[in-house]
């Protein structure tokens, strides 16, 4: 819950958990990009536009995103949300994680947990990684703000004009779709990146556990140049995973987040053409001011007693007009589901 978070990153800021000694640490480390309204779902919203009951909503103006915004505000005003976080830039993100005064983040499987649970092996044994649960609304309910109701749009391969070697080109991309290119593609060189044991392939160590401290996807795609990249090629299903989850804290993770409920997620609908801009005009514009409009609430810049202000400024911006494009959207898919 909000209030069990609340406990826990009392416990970072006052307890000296790094145990050198020092008040260093910050309970929560985020950069300009507002990873932390994912505490939303403790207050049962999601960032954005969302779904209740057949109804499309946003957050943004609902009631309860007030209440929000005041708790976020009190936990920066006794430091338990990074003060630097506007400035944050992925180096200096490293450095607090790596340098053991980060309590929590917003992450990803790889890219942060992997990749900082391969970086501190050596350096610190003791360094340890978590999936946290999303906050449990007051309703019992844990909401996910993500999932796979995505779109999952087709993508494929053109030749430019002024290509010098169309031929070669074309032979190129037809080569991914070979059993031989096809195997590259996904595992890379055998013997190196990869073995078949038993008659399944699987990583090696030097992707597994890449002694220059690569990621394992990093270290695949030294190798495997389709692992995770846009181009056209046949993908082997069993290799996300096998990249994303090679650590017990992964795999704990990727169990845990998919259990949130996906029952405020709106499904991959589509806007028509004329639909999409102006939704996008109402949209981009509406964000862009929430977004400065938060940190500025979150940071005591702009007093809370304006939040009502807030509010109806959004409203001025049309986001009723966004919500019915939207709700037109969303019924025609569950009209053709």
């Amino acid at each position: 819950t909000i209030d069990e978070w609340y406990t826990v990153l009392k416990a970072f800021k006052e307890k000296d958990p790094n145990g050198n000694g020092k008040a260093d640490e910050i309970p929560f480390i985020a950069t300009k990009k507002i990873e932390f309204q994912d505490f939303l779902t403790a207050f049962g919203l999601i960032p954005g536009f969302y779904v209740d009951n057949g109804k499309i909503k946003n957050s943004v103006v609902d009631p309860k995103y007030k209440e929000f915004v005041i708790t976020m505000n009190k936990r920066y005003s006794e430091g338990l949300i990074d003060p630097e976080y506007l400035s944050m830039n992925n180096k200096n993100f490293d450095a607090k994680v790596t340098g053991n005064i980060a309590g929590s983040y917003n992450g990803s499987l790889s890219n942060n947990m992997g990749r900082y649970s391969n970086m501190m092996a050596c350096k610190d044994p003791k360094f340890k990684l978590v999936g946290a649960p999303n906050p449990k609304s007051s309703d019992g309910k844990v909401y996910g703000t993500s999932g796979m109701l995505v779109k999952w749009a087709p993508h494929g391969a053109s030749l430019g004009k002024n290509i010098k070697n169309p031929i070669e080109a074309i032979k190129w991309l037809d080569y991914h779709f070979s059993d031989e290119g096809r195997t590259l593609f996904n595992w890379g060189i055998e013997g190196r990146s990869f073995i078949t044991k038993d008659g399944k392939r699987q990583f090696t160590d030097l992707v597994l556990k890449n002694p220059e401290g690569f990621t394992v996807e990093q270290a695949a795609c030294r190798y495997a140049g389709g692992v995770i990249s846009q181009m056209p090629g046949i993908s082997d299903i069993e290799v996300p995973g096998l990249l994303k989850l090679g650590l017990p804290q992964q795999k704990a993770a990727s169990d845990l987040w998919p259990a949130a409920s996906n029952d405020k997620l709106i499904p991959p609908t589509t806007l028509t053409t004329q639909e999409t801009t102006s939704y996008s005009t109402i949209v981009n514009e509406i964000n862009t001011y929430q977004n400065e409009m938060l940190n500025k609430f979150i940071m005591g810049k702009e007093p809370l007693s304006n939040l009502d202000k807030f509010a109806e400024t959004i409203n001025r911006m049309k986001i009723d007009e966004a919500i019915k494009l939207q709700q037109a959207a969303y019924d025609r898919y569950m009209a053709r589901k």
